[in-house]
């Protein structure tokens, strides 16, 4: 093993993942910067979501290297991989989940919580991140009493709310609509920089990958130069947000 540069917070190496047989990396190598925020780019199934999944420890590759902070994730076990994740990354989804029992302050408060956080300042913090996304006045309320842009926001909260040193955004705009993604993406970036967070951000869309410092492009589960991405239509959103509510 060769150990990743002192600068890269995240580093990968030769990363070869196959589901059922396909491939779905192959041979990535990238290394992300402290406080960099990292646009991974490509069209649909391009193999932006399992290259994310495997920087966050979340999967491990069948051939290559993950490391964070220098340290090996891909040799790691898996209650030490997820107590990583649980204490040091933060994670959105494409599609708002939310613990049904809670309310809103509540699920953007849990990881907080769950790393020993009281509850007091744990539900101050949550209160604070739900504001700055423009859903502060939803704190109270249970998801299901959501909209699914409310939700989507809480989610971001939730993944904010920790200042985790590295968080992994999967298309974290999708079920919003043009004017919500600007206004969240806006809210989002300029956290992570005020904070030093590194973010990854997954876009299969252009003007959200304009967004970051850097690109890296995927197609077809390998690094490539250039790929052309589309703005999102307001008709795709659209049809994002009722396939994932």
């Amino acid at each position: 093993m060769v150990a990743p540069p002192d600068n890269d917070v995240l580093w990968a190496r030769a990363l070869h993942v196959k589901h059922n047989g396909s491939p779905a990396l192959i041979g990535v190598s990238l290394g992300v910067r402290e406080g960099e925020i990292l646009a991974v780019a490509g069209p649909r199934g391009s193999g932006k979501t399992t290259l994310l999944q495997c920087l966050s420890g979340q999967l491990l590759a069948q051939q290559g290297e993950v490391w964070f902070n220098s340290t090996p994730v891909h040799t790691m076990g898996p209650l030490t991989r997820e107590r990583l994740r649980r204490d040091r990354f933060g994670w959105i989804d494409p599609a708002p989940v939310l613990v049904p029992e809670l309310n809103a302050w509540e699920n953007a408060a849990l990881p907080l919580m769950l790393r020993g956080v009281g509850r007091r300042r744990a539900k101050t913090t949550a209160l604070e991140w739900l504001d700055r996304l423009d859903v502060g006045g939803c704190a109270r309320k249970r998801p299901y009493a959501l909209l699914q842009a409310e939700r989507q926001r809480v989610v971001i909260a939730r993944a904010l709310a920790p200042a985790p040193t590295v968080l992994f955004a999967d298309e974290p705009t999708a079920p919003l609509h043009r004017a919500d993604r600007a206004q969240v993406l806006r809210t989002l970036t300029t956290a992570a920089r005020s904070h030093g967070i590194t973010v990854v951000l997954a876009t299969h869309d252009a003007d959200t990958a304009a967004l970051a410092d850097r690109t890296v492009s995927l197609l077809d589960g390998r690094r490539v130069n250039t790929v052309h991405l589309p703005p999102v239509t307001e008709s795709e959103g659209r049809a994002a947000c009722s396939l994932s509510a």
